[in-house]
């Protein structure tokens, strides 16, 4: 058992996270069940059948342990267990319900998860916490679907950037007030201004989440204790405009837009290797990189490439030196290939910083759990950076996984996995006595 008084019963509730083993079995398996794509993997996009589905059963689960279930005008659904004071500000805590196409069962789902069982420890044990506890499905997380991040949470705060409910699903052009009004969701409240709640009604956010590294498989440890969420810039739709050509235009006369795009990869790789190299972490994607198919052809100078760009760092000053430093090379190259860059909108999301008393809180519990552990920040994007970035002190919790996110491989394990959960549920009974 802890010797740390604010935190007694750690190895009495790890016992009884670990006997919800069947219920983490239980939900995992649903999200198979609902979501499994025929073409590998799951598939959960923002607002389909599939997410909705998942959302619905997620809460008849939720009210068969006793909780209370609802759900915002975003079509968020929260599962909450009473405290003894409910007007008190609120313990929150999950992930996303969606997934990327072909995904794997464990990203953001597995944050929901560990939220259900955590309540059903808590009442398995009889402990009342002092404020409610809620466990949030959020919507909307991936934003390969409709290039906006955080659709749910920062729908759920009040803080979803202008424009963003016009938005067009990629592949099917669904617009996302549509698909939000589909799913039971209210889009015109949020258009008005309308919050789920204010960031003062929340005590804390708390995600679990597989790693995408994977630096705990690689380092032998089941659990990563989060330091901070990147921050990013993107453009969603840009493009190299050139000139079309013969394919026997001489190279001094062409305005190649494959060459000219091809030496901004190379120049923003290099940047990152730099920087690297420097001890300022940062990461750069180029997830999208294509000519016409209407207008290309092997024997045909390109005069257009449509890209996409996600530049992401730590630190909100690197952030805006890496941006200036990408439209230092965008220019030079400009001039150097007689192309020009349109860049269009560009995205932003804030660097998602954690508070560092929960940060430790987990940490002291991880070492009295006997668990191994180790610090580690988030290479990717995750709803709890909107939380920390509206002012909610939030921390996430990192849970090995072997083979990456994103894809029908995600190594998480369930003895893992309810580790993580045990640190999380300690901390949240240690807290709200």
């Amino acid at each position: 058992m802890s010797t740390n008084p604010a935190f007694p019963d750690g190895a009495r509730i790890a016992e009884a996270v670990a006997r919800q083993r069947p219920l983490a079995e239980k939900l995992f398996a649903a999200l198979i069940e609902l979501s499994h794509d025929p073409e590998g993997g799951v598939t959960r996009a923002p607002y389909s059948p599939e997410e909705t589905n998942v959302h619905k059963r997620f809460g008849e689960i939720a009210e068969s342990l006793g909780l209370n279930v609802t759900r915002d005008a975003m079509a968020n659904t929260y599962m909450t267990l009473p405290g003894r004071d409910p007007s008190a500000p609120k313990i929150l805590t999950g992930s996303h319900l969606d997934s990327v196409k072909q995904g794997g069962n464990f990203d953001g789902a597995a944050g929901v998860v560990a939220g259900l069982v955590a309540c059903a420890a808590l009442k398995d044990l009889g402990i009342q916490l002092s404020c409610d506890f809620s466990v949030m499905g959020v919507r909307a997380e991936e934003s390969a679907w409709f290039g906006v991040s955080y659709i749910g949470s920062r729908g759920a705060l009040g803080t979803l950037p202008d424009g963003a409910l016009d938005a067009k699903r990629v592949d099917s052009g669904l617009v996302l007030s549509d698909g939000i009004r589909a799913a039971g969701g209210d889009p015109d409240a949020v258009a008005a201004g309308k919050k789920t709640f204010e960031p003062e009604e929340l005590r804390c956010f708390l995600e679990l989440h597989i790693e995408q590294g994977p630096l705990l498989d690689r380092d032998g440890l089941p659990v990563g204790i989060g330091t901070g969420i990147p921050g990013n810039f993107r453009f969603p739709d840009a493009r190299v405009l050139g000139e079309y050509g013969h394919v026997g235009l001489l190279k001094d006369w062409r305005h190649d837009a494959v060459t000219a795009a091809s030496e901004f990869v190379i120049a923003m790789d290099a940047l990152w290797a730099e920087w690297e190299k420097a001890g300022k972490p940062m990461a750069c994607t180029i997830g999208q990189f294509t000519t016409d198919p209407e207008l290309h052809a092997m024997t045909k100078v390109p005069g257009e490439l449509r890209f996409t760009l996600d530049v992401r760092a730590y630190d909100p000053a690197h952030l805006a030196e890496l941006e200036a430093k990408t439209l230092e090379i965008i220019r030079a190259i400009e001039v150097r290939r007689g192309v020009r860059f349109e860049l269009g909108h560009t995205a932003r999301a804030a660097v998602g910083e954690m508070a560092p008393a929960i940060r430790d809180g987990f940490e002291t519990i991880a070492n009295e759990l006997a668990i191994p552990n180790r610090l580690i920040g988030s290479p990717a994007s995750h709803d709890s950076a909107a939380f920390a970035a509206a002012g909610v002190p939030t921390a996430m919790l990192f849970i090995r996984n072997a083979n990456g996110s994103h894809n029908p491989d995600e190594g998480m394990t369930i003895d893992d996995f309810l580790q993580g959960t045990a640190i999380m549920t300690t901390w949240i009974a240690g807290t709200a006595q």
